[in-house]
């Protein structure tokens, strides 16, 4: 009996997982509605996520803590007033105005 629980252990151990964990998700396609619907420690986390894949995008290879801060309030004020548009148009946006 031990050595069946112990072949059984050890086939679950070393079976492959019958799952897919993975998701993708296209950033382009997230807009402001959904990101001010999220709970404030997801935007918070989404927005930190959010900041570093569009520097990476954009060849910036620098973290300025304080411009960080004040760009998520002043994008977050604009997606309140367009909540259908993508986060990523109005990055964009302001990314090309500088």
């Amino acid at each position: 009996m031990k050595y069946l629980v112990l072949a059984l252990v050890l086939a679950g151990a070393f079976a492959p997982a019958q799952s897919n964990a993975q998701v993708k998700i296209d950033m382009s396609k997230i807009t402001c509605g959904e990101v001010l619907a999220m709970p404030a420690d997801d935007q918070s986390d989404f927005a930190a996520f959010f900041s570093g894949w569009f520097a990476q995008k954009n060849n910036r290879t620098f973290v300025d803590v304080g411009l960080f801060e004040k760009n998520v309030v002043s994008v977050m004020d604009w997606c309140k007033s367009n909540k259908s548009e993508s986060l990523m148009a109005g990055l964009q946006r302001a990314y090309e105005k500088k």
